[in-house]
C-alpha cells in the first residue's frame, strides 16, 4: 500500500483507532486495539515518512542540531507542535514532563519541541530561550520560525503530537490537550511492539540544558506587580523562582513567601510553596495570587504569615460555569487578580476578580456575601463564571456569557463613573476590552479587527480603535488620575497608554526592541516582553514587570524617567521563616554599570570586634539633581568573605547627596581569616535641571582588611570621595 501525505494521510487509521478506543472498555482491551492499529500502519508498503529537520534550524537543550534520520533512528520520538504564547500548549507541558520522567532516551523514547511560532516576535530564538527558562523544558526544542515542518505535516493546531516509530514513521497524532491517557498509552505500546521487533536503541542522546548556563539573578521572570494603597509595599509575582516577594520603595526585600521549587503547599512562609505564579492582589495585609500553574488562588496573611488556599483544587479545571464554594470548585490557569465590588455588598473590594485564562473567561470570587451584575445573591466563598463563553474568541456582546475571550491575562479596575468596568488585557486576540460592572456588557477598546474568530490581528500600530494594533499584551492598569489605561504590550515590548474616552493608543515607552535600557527617558528605554504593571495610588510611578529582563521597571510619569528597582535582601526581615537570609544573598544586590568605576583603597589594619565607620561622600555634576524617587544606594558585598557580613546592615538608601551616608560594620569577634576585602558601592540616578536626560552611575571602592590579633582601637573612619 503506497502512502503519501501528511497528517490527512494518517487520518483514516488513526480515526479508526478512535472509535475502537470508544469500544473497548479494560485496560487489556485497549492496549490490544493499539498494539493491532500499529501492526497495521508498520505493515503498510510504504511508512508515512516525516521529513528531517532542516540542517539551517537552530536548536535549543542539545549539544548542536539533531537529525531524526541519523540520531533519532531506534527511537520512538514525540513532535510537539507548540507555540510559547499558547495556554493549551503550557497545559500539555505537565504531561511531556512525566512523560519523560517515565521513558528516557536510553528507554528508547525522545521528545521533541517543534516550536511553529504564531507571532512574529516568537520567532526570535532568544525570546523561545526565555520560554524554555519560563515553562522548565528539558527535552530538546527545534526553532521551525518558518512552519516548514507544519506545512510539510499539514498540522493546523496548537499543540499537537505527532508520534513516530524509529524509522520516522508517522504512528498516532494527538491534537489539543487533555489526552493524558491515550499519550502513554500510545508512547509504552509503540516502545513495546518496536522493542519485540528488535529496533529499539538505547544511544544516548547529547543533551545540553539551556537553563545550566544562564547566571542567576535576584528576580527570574517576573510576572506581575502591584502596589499597595499606601505606595510604600510592592509585592511583586516572581514567577520564575515561584515566589511572592514584597519590597520596601527602595527595593529592600520584607517577606519572601515560597520558592525556588516548584510544589503546591499551604502553611508559613517558609513552607508554602507556589508554581509559575502570576497575578497579585494586596489590601492591608492581606495578598491574594493567582497560583497559574497550580490552577489556584491563593491567600497570604502578612500578619499571620501563613499561606492558604482560597480557590481551586490544584489540577486543571475543565468547567466552564463553577458556582460552587471556592475550596470545591476547580479552575483553570488563573492569570490576574484584581479587588472589586460587588453590585449589593456594603463592603469595599467584596469581589475578586480573576482573568481565567486556561478556559477564556473572566470569573469572581465572591470575598463577602454579595451580588454580581443582573446576578442573583451570592455566598461568601462562591466562585463562579461571570464573563465569556469558554469559547476562544474575540467576540463582544452585551449578554457576558456569549461574549467570548482569548486567554485574557490582565485586569485592571475602573470603579469610577463613566467607566464602571473592568479593563481586560485579552492577549491572543491581542487587544483590550471591558467588561461593564453595571450590566456585564462586553465591548472593544483597542486593537484586534471585527471579525470575533480572527484571532490574528496583530501588529505595533498607534492610532484609535480597531486601527490600533497590539501583539499580545498581557497587562493592564487604570490611572485614576489621568483617566489613563496604561498597557504592557508585551511582543511589542514596549509600554502604551490608552486614553478609553477617545479610544486612542500611542507608544508610551520602548523602542520595540527587546533588550535592556534604562537609566534613560521613555522613549530610549527598552523592554523584553513586560508582563504587568501598576500604578502607585499618587499617579507618580508606574511599576513594570519586564519580565524577560528579569526587572521590575519604574516608570515616573512626570519626569518620564525610568529607572530599575533593585532587589536588596537584608537580614533584618523574616528571619523567623527563613533562617538563611542571615547570609547576605549576594545575587539580590543592583548590577552596577558596566562604566562604574573600580577604586582601589590603601590597606587597613583592623582587630576582631573592631567598628569600621565609611563616610559615603559623593558629589553630582554641575546643574544635576538626585532623582529622589529613584531607588538610590549603597551596599556592601565581601566576595569569598562572606562572613564579614553576617548579622550586618549590608545596604541602605541614599536620599541626599548633601547628607553623606555614614556606614556602620562591626567585625566579628572570631575571624575566619587574616585578610580579606570589602568592597562598598553605591548607585545613583540623577538628572540634568535643563533637561529631562537622566543618567544611572555607580561607583565601586574595595578596601583591602588585613586582620591582626592585637587590639587596634575601637573605631576607625574611612572618607570614601568620588565625583561624578
Amino acid at each position: 500500500m503506497a502512502v503519501a501525505g501528511g497528517l490527512p494521510a494518517l487520518l483514516p487509521a488513526q480515526t479508526q483507532l478512535e472509535y475502537a478506543l470508544l469500544d473497548a472498555v479494560s485496560p487489556q482491551e485497549k492496549e490490544n486495539v493499539v498494539y493491532q492499529h500499529l501492526r497495521k500502519v508498520d505493515g503498510w508498503e510504504r511508512d508515512l515518512a516525516v521529513p528531517d529537520f532542516g540542517e539551517d534550524l537552530e536548536w535549543l537543550n542539545t549539544e548542536g542540531p539533531i537529525s531524526l534520520y541519523k540520531d533519532l533512528c531506534g527511537k520512538v520520538v514525540v513532535l510537539d507542535f507548540f507555540t510559547y504564547c499558547c495556554i493549551n500548549c503550557m497545559h500539555l507541558l505537565p504531561d511531556l514532563h512525566a512523560l519523560e520522567r517515565k521513558y528516557s532516551d536510553k528507554d528508547g523514547l525522545l521528545i521533541v519541541g517543534v516550536h511553529s511560532a504564531k507571532f512574529p516576535n516568537e520567532k526570535v530564538l532568544d525570546n523561545i530561550k526565555s520560554a524554555v527558562l519560563r515553562y522548565n523544558i528539558t527535552h530538546p526544542i527545534v526553532n521551525d520560525s518558518d512552519g516548514k515542518l507544519w506545512h510539510e505535516l499539514e498540522v493546523s493546531c496548537w499543540p499537537t503530537l505527532v508520534i513516530l516509530g524509529p524509522r520516522g514513521n508517522m504512528l498516532f497524532s494527538l491534537v489539543g490537550e487533555g489526552h493524558t491517557e491515550k499519550l502513554f498509552l500510545f508512547a509504552s505500546i509503540a516502545l513495546r511492539f518496536y522493542k519485540e521487533k528488535g529496533q529499539i536503541k538505547d544511544n544516548k542522546i547529547a543533551i545540553k540544558l539551556y537553563k545550566d548556563s544562564v547566571p542567576p539573578s535576584p528576580l527570574l521572570f517576573p510576572g506581575k506587580v502591584t502596589v499597595d494603597s499606601s505606595g510604600d509595599r510592592v509585592v511583586i509575582a516572581d514567577t520564575g523562582h515561584n515566589r511572592i516577594l514584597v519590597v520596601q520603595k527602595n527595593g529592600q526585600i520584607m517577606h519572601t513567601i515560597g520558592g525556588p521549587n516548584r510544589g503546591r503547599r499551604d502553611g508559613r512562609f517558609s513552607e508554602a510553596a507556589f508554581s509559575s505564579p502570576q497575578g497579585v492582589a494586596i489590601k492591608n495585609n492581606s495578598i491574594y495570587v493567582a497560583d497559574t500553574e497550580n490552577h489556584l488562588i491563593r491567600k497570604i496573611d502578612l500578619e499571620l504569615k501563613v499561606v492558604t488556599t482560597v480557590a481551586g483544587i490544584g489540577v486543571q479545571g475543565m468547567d466552564k460555569e463553577g458556582g460552587t464554594k471556592g475550596e470545591e470548585q476547580p479552575i483553570s490557569s488563573p492569570w490576574d487578580v484584581v479587588f472589586g465590588n460587588s453590585v449589593s455588598g456594603t463592603q469595599e473590594d467584596a469581589v475578586l476578580w480573576v482573568a481565567m485564562a486556561g478556559t477564556h473567561q473572566i470569573w469572581a470570587l465572591m470575598l463577602e456575601c454579595g451580588k454580581l451584575p443582573k446576578g442573583s445573591d451570592l455566598k461568601k466563598g462562591t466562585c463562579l463564571r461571570f464573563a465569556g463563553s469558554g469559547n476562544e474568541e474575540n467576540r463582544n456582546n452585551a449578554y457576558p456569557h456569549k461574549a467570548g475571550f482569548a486567554q485574557p491575562s490582565g485586569l485592571s479596575l475602573a470603579s469610577e463613573e463613566p467607566w464602571n468596568c473592568l479593563f481586560v488585557a485579552d492577549s491572543e486576540s491581542s487587544t483590550v476590552r471591558m467588561v461593564s460592572l453595571k450590566d456585564g456588557a462586553v465591548k472593544h477598546l483597542v486593537g484586534g479587527e471585527r471579525d470575533p474568530l480572527n484571532l490574528f490581528a496583530f501588529g505595533d500600530v498607534d492610532g484609535a480603535g480597531i486601527n490600533a494594533k497590539l501583539q499580545h499584551p498581557l497587562g493592564v492598569t487604570w490611572d485614576k488620575k489621568r483617566k489613563l489605561l496604561y498597557v504592557a504590550d508585551s511582543y511589542n515590548h514596549k509600554i502604551k497608554v490608552v486614553d478609553p474616552k477617545m479610544k486612542n493608543c500611542a507608544t508610551l515607552a520602548g523602542t520595540g526592541d527587546a533588550s535592556n535600557v534604562s537609566g534613560s527617558s521613555f522613549t530610549e528605554s527598552t523592554f523584553n516582553e513586560p508582563g504587568g504593571l501598576c500604578v502607585e495610588g499618587n499617579g507618580r510611578l508606574l511599576y513594570v514587570a519586564d519580565t524577560n529582563n528579569h526587572q521590575i521597571k519604574v516608570l515616573d510619569l512626570e519626569t518620564k524617567i525610568v529607572s530599575m528597582l533593585p532587589i536588596l535582601t537584608t537580614e533584618a526581615f523574616d528571619v523567623v521563616d527563613h533562617p538563611l537570609a542571615q547570609k547576605p544573598n549576594m545575587a539580590g544586590l543592583p548590577k552596577l554599570p558596566k562604566s562604574a568605576p573600580n577604586i582601589q583603597l590603601p590597606s587597613l589594619t583592623v582587630s576582631p570586634g573592631q567598628t569600621l565607620q565609611f563616610l559615603l561622600q559623593l558629589s553630582l555634576p554641575e546643574d544635576s539633581k538626585l532623582n529622589e524617587e529613584a531607588p538610590n544606594s549603597w551596599f556592601l558585598t565581601a566576595e569569598g568573605n562572606e562572613w564579614l557580613l553576617r548579622g550586618q546592615t549590608s545596604s541602605g538608601e541614599i536620599k541626599d547627596v548633601f547628607n553623606p551616608p555614614l556606614i556602620h560594620l562591626q567585625l566579628p569577634s572570631s575571624c575566619q581569616s587574616s585578610e580579606a576585602v570589602l568592597s562598598i558601592r553605591a548607585c545613583l540616578y540623577y538628572c540634568s535641571k535643563e533637561s529631562s536626560a537622566c543618567m544611572m552611575k555607580g561607583i565601586s571602592f574595595n578596601q583591602p582588611l588585613q586582620i591582626a590579633s592585637t587590639n587596634q582601637g575601637s573605631t576607625v573612619q574611612v572618607e570614601l570621595t568620588y565625583a561624578f
